[in-house]
């Protein structure tokens, strides 16, 4: 049997081939309805041809039913390596979708079309995530090459409508098919810090609230005649704010910041002039909650506090949560952060740290269905903006490390 160094060895020599998948991927958009495109369809296709072309077979498609998307479909493949043993399977899920360009006239290039330069290849969706694509291609083809089965059973999963939500990707494939099993080890490089040294683990639960208050409108002189809904809703936004010292106060040194956050955002207009009371009045709260306080005990404080301001201004509040995800975390000693932090020391050198984050991904929906998964990745977090880059030893280096799991 070839050893390791063999493996790293194969990668560090398709740096060309590597750069030559990025920018297959990347000329072909794959952008979500609502972004404007088609969906997957056609690059899922190309990454397929190109697959079976280098040696990778054993392709499963799960295409979730979209009217709106090219042949009405948003693919999800799953490529399958097969191991020496299959007693569980090491996942390294990517996904296909990209963000549109953006204003065209911030670019230095055309972002369809992969240019090279100084160590870095620069393209729409070169980071995000094509890295973590192509670095799960190589690293499963390292083995390929070298007529060398990995010690576990492989899957290479691309999905779909990572960007705009995944109804269409990872929640379909929970929903609608088993194909993961709870002893598995799930990575997905698809964020992490420039030194490649944090594994995320865990995700602050959101609430993003809309809050509709109804009052009486007046006139500007006569403010007791009226009952001002926004005027209510300042007073609520400061309570709702005030939690984050009084209640929910604990703090968690594995996020940053380090505490729950609850944050009035967006605001809606409400008269249009200066000399009238509003009687309606709109804005929404971003709430990113430690793990430690369920949402349900979130909801009753805001309910409790709501009530306060309804009866103080007269009021009537009706809110809506545009977004609710309660996940828990991956334990900080979980077999995939064990393999993958060891594999992070053998190549880079440098002790890997577990992280939690205030944003979502993916990893919630997994570990939301009991499964263990880590999002990790050697990246400047470029991702959604103009001249998005990856830096191509990062993207060996993360191949080199995904093959140092599977080995």
């Amino acid at each position: 049997m070839k050893d390791l160094g063999t493996i790293v060895g194969t990668i560090e020599s398709s740096r060309k081939e590597m750069i030559e998948l990025e920018t297959l991927m990347t000329s072909v958009p794959a952008l979500a309805p609502e972004s404007g495109g088609v969906g997957e369809l056609d690059k899922c296709i190309a990454l397929e041809g190109w697959l079976k072309k280098n040696g990778i077979t054993n392709l499963e498609r799960f295409d979730a039913p979209d009217s709106r998307a090219k042949n009405g479909i948003r693919p999800n493949l799953v490529a399958t390596i097969e191991g020496e043993d299959d007693d569980l399977s090491v996942w390294i899920m990517a996904h296909l979708d990209v963000v549109p360009v953006g204003e065209l006239s911030l670019w230095n290039s055309d972002p369809w079309k992969v240019i090279e330069k100084d160590g870095k290849i620069i393209g729409r969706g070169v980071e995000d995530d094509q890295q973590g694509l192509v670095a799960g291609v190589f690293a499963a083809l390292s083995f390929i090459r070298n007529g060398v089965k990995p010690a576990h059973t492989v899957k290479l999963l691309f999905v779909a409508d990572e960007e705009v939500g995944s109804a269409y990707g990872i929640q379909y494939l929970l929903k609608e098919h088993k194909l993961f099993r709870p002893q598995d080890l799930i990575i997905i490089p698809d964020g992490g810090d420039s030194k490649g040294e944090t594994v995320e683990v865990a995700e602050k639960n959101i609430v993003w609230l809309k809050v509709r208050t109804l009052g009486k409108q007046s006139h500007g002189s006569r403010p007791d005649e009226g009952a001002n809904a926004f005027l209510a809703n300042c007073e609520l936004a400061m309570r709702l704010n005030e939690l984050e010292k009084t209640v929910f106060n604990e703090k968690n040194s594995l996020f940053e910041p380090d505490h729950s956050t609850i944050q009035p955002t967006k605001k809606e207009a409400n008269v249009p002039n200066i000399n009238t009371i509003p009687g309606e009045d709109v804005f929404y709260m971003d709430c990113r909650i430690l793990p430690c306080y369920k949402l349900d005990v979130v909801r009753g404080e805001f309910k409790r506090i709501i009530a306060d301001v309804e009866k103080k201004y007269g009021v009537k509040i009706e809110t809506t949560e545009e977004q609710a995800v309660e996940s828990p975390a991956t334990p900080v000693d979980a077999p995939v952060v064990k393999k993958l932090s060891e594999a992070i020391e053998k190549v880079y050198g440098r002790k890997a740290r577990p992280i939690g984050i205030g944003g979502g991904t993916v990893g919630a929906y997994l570990r939301i269905e009991g499964y263990q998964a880590v999002v990790w990745g050697t990246l400047d977090e470029t991702a959604h903006q103009p001249n998005e880059y990856c830096i191509v030893e990062n993207l060996i280096n993360d191949a080199k490390i995904l093959a140092t799991v599977m080995f």
